[in-house]
């Protein structure tokens, strides 16, 4: 794919780095070797990219052609393959009139870039079709970046000019009946296969338009895959897997980008296929396999400021919905207090994701946002009602080196004086002797006897959890 072409300028400016940092034997002289300036990788173009052919002359007489010749009405309902066929006609016959040459290798890329702005989102639609990128991050028309194993490239692909990038934006807005323009210029939304979208249009996006896409995960996640991949132990998923299991609520803490939704899409599989599952997001992206779900999502203001429907609102409703457990797709504002006492009130096994370095930094999270709710509510209150209704906090981390990682599984085991008490189950010990490009490190095991032991008792797992601890 693209990023692998490199000029011969980059290549020697590489070849030097390595020698630098392979000479240096003392720490400061490495750091002193990390100075040496960097070259951003070069852009190609022709195959490999798109901007010679969608800014050539060429592009925009045979676009201009096949869009006043073709009936707009003849695209409605029609796929992209039955389309095709008229499209290389039209091609074919605009290109005779106007005593165009184009060979054949033209031919199939201006149609391949008629179908995408016709049928998808124009230039960046290869790589919303690669499954190897994880998001794309436009900036403008002249800037394509994607995410690929945890590391962003600059692809080679552009768009005409922000005219496109915007008239791109709001198809993606109206796919969803929202709208984005100068007068409501930013926009939450999601494609047809559930990725989420989010558009800023200039005056706000001062250098163009911004489409930030986290695209939606074509396979399912589990924690025994995510295992396999390093991204936990095997006693850690087997942990996870037992508390999901035995309806312990669960706050999945991480940064941005972390996997924080995957992770808790894998806990979401061990929910009972007996059991009624409420979720609720901004932007639907979780993917339950139970047969009993219910996915509620929120709605912004109309245009004149009315009709939003907020977390908070939905989560009040939930409650009256007979739910045996919430999913928050996110907490971030007085939601909390709602997610605190549904957790309180009978709806164990609920859980959420909290943006948080570290689970006392999710705690403190926690009250802040549930301040935002009730000021008036004491401090010592808010921390008994935490202490009562969460169980457990998994932390995930992106880490350098692209690779997602549960850096520490904590427990909340109650309070001692007006401070909450916790105990980790499970840490990421990195190996800072062992410096590469790649992290390094264990997941080591406690051997504290977890306090939702009896619990597993309950449910018939406490020999199979002391098994897992190794106690």
């Amino acid at each position: 794919m693209f990023g692998q072409k490199k000029s011969a300028a980059v290549e020697d400016v590489e070849r030097k780095s390595a020698a630098a940092e392979a000479a240096v034997a003392t720490p400061a002289d490495r750091l002193a070797a990390l100075a040496v300036p960097v070259i951003a990788p070069v852009r190609t173009t022709g195959g490999e990219g798109n901007e010679a052919l969608v800014r050539s002359d060429l592009f925009r007489v045979i676009r201009n052609g096949v869009f006043t010749s073709m009936n707009a009405s003849a695209v409605v309902g029609k796929t992209r393959e039955q389309m095709k066929p008229g499209v290389e006609q039209l091609v074919l016959e605009i290109a005779e009139k106007e005593r165009l040459n184009i060979t054949l290798s033209e031919q199939t890329q201006i149609v391949g870039e008629l179908l995408n702005d016709m049928f998808g989102l124009g230039p960046i639609e290869p790589l919303l079709a690669d499954e190897s990128i994880t998001d794309v991050l436009v900036n403008g028309p002249d800037q394509v970046y994607a995410e690929r194993h945890g590391r962003l490239e600059l692809t080679p692909y552009k768009f005409r000019d922000n005219a496109h990038v915007i008239n791109v934006a709001q198809r993606i807005a109206a796919g969803v009946g929202r709208r984005v323009d100068e007068s409501s210029p930013m926009v939450d939304a999601r494609l047809a296969d559930g990725s989420r979208v989010n558009v800023v249009l200039p005056p706000l996006a001062i250098r163009g338009a911004s489409i930030s896409i986290r695209k939606f995960a074509k396979r399912n996640i589990t924690l025994h895959r995510m295992s396999q991949q390093g991204n936990l132990s095997a006693a850690m998923a087997t942990v996870l897997k037992l508390a999901a299991t035995c309806r312990l609520n669960i706050i999945v803490s991480g940064g941005t980008g972390s996997g924080k939704t995957t992770l808790l899409n894998a806990l979401s599989h061990f929910i009972d296929a007996g059991e009624r599952t409420v979720t609720i997001e901004d932007a639907a992206e979780l993917q339950l396999v139970q047969p009993h779900v219910v996915s509620l999502e929120t709605r912004p203001e109309n245009a004149e400021g009315l009709g939003s429907v907020n977390q908070r609102d939905l989560v009040r409703n939930a409650l009256r919905m007979r739910p045996d457990r919430i999913i928050l797709g996110e907490t971030r504002g007085p939601e909390a207090f709602d997610v605190l006492q549904a957790m309180n009130t009978g709806h164990d096994g609920s859980m959420t994701t909290i943006h948080a370095n570290t689970p006392r930094d999710g705690i403190t999270r926690l009250e802040s946002m549930v301040m935002m709710a009730n000021g008036n509510l004491p401090l010592m209150s808010i921390r008994r009602q935490i202490a009562s209704a969460v169980h457990m906090i998994v932390q995930i981390e992106r880490m350098r080196d692209g690779m997602r990682r549960i850096t520490r599984v904590t427990e909340l085991v109650g309070m001692e004086g007006d401070v909450i008490i916790t105990q980790d189950l499970f840490t990421f010990r990195y190996d800072a002797s062992a410096y590469s490009e790649e992290v390094k490190g264990v997941f080591e095991s406690s051997t504290v006897r977890p306090a939702f032991a009896p619990r597993a008792a309950y449910y018939g797992l406490e020999e199979a959890l002391l098994e897992a601890m190794k106690i």
